[in-house]
C-alpha cells in the first residue's frame, strides 16, 4: 500500500513539473573551447580533441572560469511575480514588457500572476550560482519548481552543468541560512553511512533523488 500511494505521488509530482518545464532550452559555446582556454592558463597549445565527459564533470564542480565559455539559453512562460523573484540574479533574462504603450493594457491594473515570457542567458557560473539560492527550500515553492524542471530538462542534454545545480546545503555540506529548513538533516538521515565529505558522492545522493 505504501509503495503504491508513493507510486501515485511521483506521479503526480512529474505531472506538477511538466507545467514549469522551459519551453526550450539551448547552448552556445563549446566544451572544446573551454578545454582549450583551459590549456591556456598553463601555457599549452590548443588541441582539436575533444572534452571528455570527466573533464566535464570535473571542470564545472571546480567552477574554474572556462566554464563561462559556454552560456545556456532558455524560455519559461512563468507568473509575473515569479519571474521577478528570477529577476534578482546575475544573469541576462529579457520579459514580456507590462508597458501600456506596448500592450494595449493598463499596467496599473495588472495583477501579479498575469503570465509573462522569461527569456534567460547564463553562462555556466551564472546558472550554478542561482540554482544555489532558487532550488534551496528558501526560496518560494514555485519559483523552487521551475528551477527542479529546468535541472530535469538540461540534464537530457547536458549532464555534467544539471548535475552540479544544488542548493546551498548539499554544496556547503550544511546549511548556512538564518531559519534553516529540516532539507539538510532529513538528508543527511536518508543517506546514513555516506561520505557527505566527498563533494561527488554528495551530489550524486541529491541528483539521485531529483531525477528518480
Amino acid at each position: 500500500m505504501k509503495t503504491t500511494v508513493s507510486l501515485v505521488r511521483s506521479q503526480q509530482w512529474r505531472l506538477v513539473q511538466s507545467m514549469f518545464k522551459p519551453k526550450w532550452i539551448t547552448t552556445d559555446g563549446s566544451w572544446q573551447a573551454v578545454k582549450n582556454a583551459c590549456r591556456t592558463t598553463v601555457g599549452k597549445t590548443h588541441s582539436d580533441k575533444d572534452a571528455t565527459d570527466t573533464f566535464k564533470y570535473d571542470i564545472v564542480i571546480a567552477e574554474h572560469t572556462p566554464i563561462r565559455k559556454i552560456n545556456i539559453s532558455w524560455l519559461w512562460h512563468m507568473p509575473y511575480w515569479v519571474a521577478m523573484e528570477w529577476a534578482r540574479h546575475k544573469f541576462e533574462k529579457f520579459i514580456r514588457s507590462q508597458r501600456t504603450d506596448r500592450t494595449g493594457e493598463p499596467r496599473d491594473k495588472k495583477p501579479q500572476d498575469a503570465p509573462v515570457d522569461f527569456e534567460g542567458y547564463a553562462n555556466i557560473q551564472n546558472v550554478i550560482d542561482a540554482w544555489r539560492k532558487r532550488l534551496c527550500n528558501q526560496a518560494t515553492p514555485l519559483a523552487k519548481a521551475y528551477a527542479v524542471a529546468f535541472k530535469q530538462e538540461l540534464h537530457n542534454t547536458e549532464p555534467a552543468i544539471a548535475d552540479a545545480l544544488v542548493p546551498h546545503c548539499v554544496y556547503r555540506c550544511g546549511c548556512p541560512e538564518f531559519n534553516g529548513c529540516p532539507f539538510w538533516k532529513a538528508f543527511v538521515e536518508r543517506h546514513k553511512g555516506a561520505e557527505f565529505t566527498d563533494i561527488r558522492a554528495r551530489y550524486a545522493l541529491y541528483n539521485g533523488e531529483i531525477y528518480k
